[in-house]
C-alpha cells in the first residue's frame, strides 16, 4: 500500500489526504470541483500550521507532507495507481453507488474499495461493484487528523484479507481501528444519533434551553462537547440523513428524527458550515441562541 485515492475533498476528504500523506504515502485527492480542491490544499496547510506551532511536526514534514498530495479533477487519473480508495463523498446512497460503480470500472483489479460513510450499508455499496471481497468500510472520525479511532465495517462479502489489510493500514496512520459488522448506523452512530435526537427532542419539549442541555452532558457525563454543539459540528444535514439512514433500516420509530431537526436543515440552518445551528458562528465565534428561536 502506497499510492492511495481520496474522493471527495470536504472536511473529511481533505483530513484523510492530510493523515496518509503525513506518514508517507503519496496521495491522489479527487473532486470534480476545482475550487473545493484548492480550499481544501489551504485547510490542510493551516491545519499543518498548527501542528507545527504545537511542535508535534516540523516545516519540513509540513512541506514533504504538501508534496506527498496531488489533485484531481478527473476520477479515473485519480485513482489509475492508486492501492487503495477511500470515498469521502456526500452521505448519500444514490452518490456513493454512482462513485462505486465508477471506482470499480477505472480501478486496478486488486485495489481495495473503501467508503468513510458513517452509517450507509458496505453491503448495498458493495453490490454494484464485481469485487465484493475488496470493499470495506473505514470510518474515520472528524477531526481526522486528531482522532484515534477508524471504524473498520465489514460487509457481507469482504474477505479477511481485506479486513486484515485495512486494519494494519490503520495502525500504520497511528489509528485505533475496530472491527465492526455492517448494520445500520454500525456501532458509533447507532449509539451517538439517538443521544442526539434525543438532546434535539429535549430542546423541542422546552425542557431546557441549549446551553443548559450541553451543560448537563458536560459536567455530569464528562463529556468534552455537549450533544447540541456536536450535532453543530458534525453537520445538522449530516446527524438527520444518519437518522433516516437508522430509521429506515431498522424501521423503529426510536430512530426517526426529532421534527425541529427537519426544519432547522430545511430551512439551512446546518451548524457550523452554514454559521447557525443550536448555536450561532456568523462572527467567527460560538453564540448561544435565544430560546425563541427554537419554537
Amino acid at each position: 500500500m502506497k499510492n492511495i485515492s481520496v474522493i471527495g475533498s470536504g472536511t473529511m476528504g481533505n483530513g484523510i489526504a492530510h493523515t496518509f500523506a503525513q506518514f508517507g504515502y503519496q496521495v491522489n485527492l479527487v473532486d470534480i470541483n476545482k475550487e473545493a480542491l484548492e480550499k481544501a490544499i489551504n485547510t490542510i496547510s493551516k491545519n499543518l500550521d498548527r501542528q507545527v506551532t504545537k511542535g508535534t511536526i516540523t516545516e519540513a514534514q509540513k512541506a514533504e507532507t504538501l508534496k506527498n498530495i496531488t489533485v484531481f479533477t478527473d476520477i479515473q487519473t485519480g485513482v489509475a495507481n492508486a492501492d487503495l480508495i477511500v470515498e469521502a463523498a456526500t452521505e448519500n446512497l444514490d452518490l456513493k453507488l454512482k462513485i462505486f460503480k465508477d471506482l470499480d470500472a477505472f480501478a486496478k483489479p486488486q485495489t481495495i474499495l473503501a467508503s468513510n460513510t458513517s452509517s450507509i450499508s458496505i453491503t448495498k455499496i458493495a453490490s454494484v461493484t464485481n469485487r465484493g471481497d475488496k470493499v470495506i468500510g473505514m470510518h474515520f472520525m472528524n477531526p481526522v487528523p486528531v482522532m484515534k479511532l477508524v471504524e473498520v465495517i465489514r460487509g457481507y462479502a469482504t474477505s479477511n484479507e481485506t479486513t486484515n489489510i485495512v486494519m494494519g493500514l490503520s495502525r500504520k496512520l497511528e489509528k485505533a481501528p475496530v472491527e465492526v459488522n455492517d448494520y445500520p448506523g454500525f456501532v458509533a452512530n447507532r449509539i451517538l444519533m439517538p443521544m442526539i435526537n434525543e438532546a434535539i427532542y429535549t430542546l423541542y419539549e422546552n425542557v431546557a434551553g441549549v446551553e443548559e442541555i450541553d451543560t448537563v452532558m458536560k459536567l455530569g457525563m464528562a463529556h468534552p462537547m455537549g450533544p447540541l454543539q456536536l450535532a453543530d459540528f458534525i453537520g445538522l444535514d449530516v446527524c438527520l440523513a444518519i437518522l433516516r439512514v437508522l430509521h429506515d433500516g431498522f424501521g423503529n420509530p426510536k430512530y426517526a428524527p426529532c421534527p425541529l431537526l427537519v426544519n432547522m436543515v430545511t430551512a439551512g440552518n446546518k451548524g457550523i458550515k452554514s454559521g447557525e445551528g443550536f448555536y450561532n458562528y456568523a462572527n467567527g465565534v460560538k453564540e448561544a441562541k435565544v430560546a425563541g428561536k427554537f419554537s
